[in-house]
């Protein structure tokens, strides 16, 4: 009698472990009647029939992140990198995801490179390093033709790093070290004309003012003096001569 029992325990027992089943929350199961679809299950516990039914595929339905990468890509104009990027997508139809491709993780790891490598051949240097979210864009949108058959969605694609060959880096640096040389010069010479042009000036108006010209004289030896601390011996004969220019000089006339 208790081996009856026994039987009929572990045979209840089997039939529970096949044809019981629980989902979590973020996951929707694939079921499978005679090899052909029967329907969707999930989340929580539910029932299949032992032997004619099974569980195809648990397809997690939460934000998946990918990393993916390519190495020494030629840009458009010939210049390779490397690129690190991620992808973040999700399942929307999870029966797609089991009967249109094979292993969904993988095919989109490789539609994520594939569609990396087609963008960086299509764009400079220039575009791929100052442009990101066009190219982000970009593959975002390339990618997803590819995995929306599948019944998955991609979220967003972030390009994370770019490395381009040191030799490359370094002539760059030095281009970029020129042009900025450059651009001191073009500004330097600009302002030494502007210079040229107000000391001009001031010659024309000391040329008919002597007494304008040696009052500038003894006011930039005077800020020297100043600037340096130092000071200045002024023969007794000059400073003479000078005060009696200035008094001989023609006051201006009152109107």
């Amino acid at each position: 009698m208790n081996i009856w029992v026994l039987c009929i325990g572990f045979a209840l027992a089997t039939i529970a472990i096949f044809t019981v089943h629980i989902a979590s929350q973020w996951e929707r199961d694939v079921i499978l009647r005679l090899g052909a679809f029967n329907r969707m299950a999930g989340p929580g516990p539910y029932f299949t029939i032992p032997f004619i039914e099974h569980v195809a595929l648990k397809a997690d339905l939460r934000t998946m992140l990918t990393g993916f990468s390519a190495e020494e890509i030629l840009t458009s104009d010939l210049v390779p990198v490397n690129v690190d990027a991620a992808i973040f997508w999700m399942i929307w139809d999870a029966e797609k995801a089991c009967m249109e491709v094979e292993n969904y993780y993988d095919a989109v790891s490789m539609a994520s490179q594939t569609a990396l490598r087609d963008a960086i051949g299509r764009n400079s240097l220039s575009d791929v390093t100052v442009h990101r979210d066009k190219l982000d864009q970009e593959l975002r949108d390339k990618i997803e033709e590819k995995t929306s058959p599948w019944g998955i969605s991609i979220i967003s694609v972030e390009i994370r790093d770019i490395v381009i060959p040191k030799e490359l880096q370094n002539a760059m640096a030095a281009a970029a070290k020129a042009e900025r040389e450059k651009d001191a010069r073009i500004v330097l010479a600009e302002v030494e004309k502007d210079v040229a042009a107000m000391l001009h000036d001031a010659t024309e108006i000391y040329r008919d003012d002597e007494i304008a010209f040696k009052l500038r004289q003894m006011h930039l030896v005077n800020q020297s003096l100043r600037e340096s601390g130092g000071s200045l011996v002024v023969p007794s004969s000059y400073a003479e001569g000078f005060v009696e220019k200035a008094a001989g000089a023609t006051p201006p006339t009152q109107q």
